[in-house]
């Protein structure tokens, strides 16, 4: 007798054409929980806006918002790891390598690039965090110390962009090695009186922040970075006390003397600018090139 009870029809789920067509278009902000539509996220520089939570930025993205119309040159694209110590753990450091170049589209988690910024030359290096972690190894070292060389024979300053877990484990002392060849090649940048910008992003740790993210004539952050040598965790491990609040934050260093600023991301470009040119960034010889 079913013409005397209404038949139900099953839920209908949806298409995988439909699934595609809307996965990945939607984010959940990390600060207030509420669901952001990738777009509008992109289109305010990686920040909710909401809450103003700062999402991680890739290096071509910065180097994008940085210059003027986005435009820059590239220097040492190609510069990629030999693998010196042929290293393995759960997979091989090559077939790590090839991942990651996969994934960013480049050969080593640092990016250069030389370009205009309000009009002024400036060179400006910005870490992946999505190869390997930032880590740095030889090329992150090699790629920064001729990027500073560079500062120094066109006059013009130097920016670095920090976003990194440290040091490279599969380079073992090598990766160490650049935290003393860096910071040599940036004392030749101040001893040719040209300033360094440290810009420090979420996450900036390790031998990164050992070595040039600390060592600039000015070192801001963004807001909510988390920054330090080791890890909260590994610290309270160590000391067995509880931390503070918002300890390793850039909010917490900058109140206790490590930070001399703490710059929202939309408001980046116009504050370096305005400080390289205060900090006597540009001379007549470089403004002219």
């Amino acid at each position: 007798m079913t013409w005397l009870r209404k038949e139900k029809k099953p839920l209908e789920t949806p298409s995988a054409e439909k699934r595609v067509q809307t996965e990945g278009l939607w984010v959940k902000c990390e600060g207030c929980k509420q669901i952001l539509w990738k777009k509008d996220l992109e289109e305010n520089f990686q920040c909710c806006p909401k809450c103003s939570f700062h999402f991680k930025m890739g290096s071509r993205a910065r180097l994008a918002m940085i210059f003027d119309e986005g435009k820059y040159t590239e220097h040492d694209a190609n510069l990629a790891s030999p693998d010196p110590l042929e290293f393995v753990d759960r997979k091989s450091y090559k077939d790590r390598m090839k991942e990651a170049q996969k994934l960013t589209g480049m050969k080593d988690a640092v990016l250069t690039g030389e370009g205009l910024l309000s009009g002024k030359p400036v060179i400006v290096c910005a870490m992946e965090f999505q190869f390997i972690g930032g880590s740095m190894g030889a090329v992150v070292g090699e790629k920064i110390t001729r990027a500073a060389d560079r500062s120094i024979g066109q006059r013009r300053p130097l920016v670095i962009v920090s976003c990194s877990g440290g040091a490279r484990m599969m380079e073992g002392a090598i990766s160490l090695l650049q935290l003393a060849k860096i910071s040599a090649a940036l004392a030749r940048l101040d001893e040719a009186r040209k300033p360094y910008i440290s810009v420090l992003t979420h996450p900036t740790t390790g031998g990164t922040t050992a070595s040039f993210a600390m060592l600039g004539d000015l070192n801001i952050a963004e807001p909510g970075a988390l920054i330090g040598f080791a890890g909260p965790r590994v610290i309270e491990q160590t000391i067995r006390q509880k931390l503070p609040d918002g300890f390793q934050r850039s909010e917490f260093l900058l109140a206790h003397g490590m930070l001399d600023a703490i710059v929202p991301r939309k408001e980046l470009k116009t504050y370096l600018a305005s400080t390289l040119g205060l900090l006597g960034a540009w001379d007549s010889s470089a403004a002219g090139r």
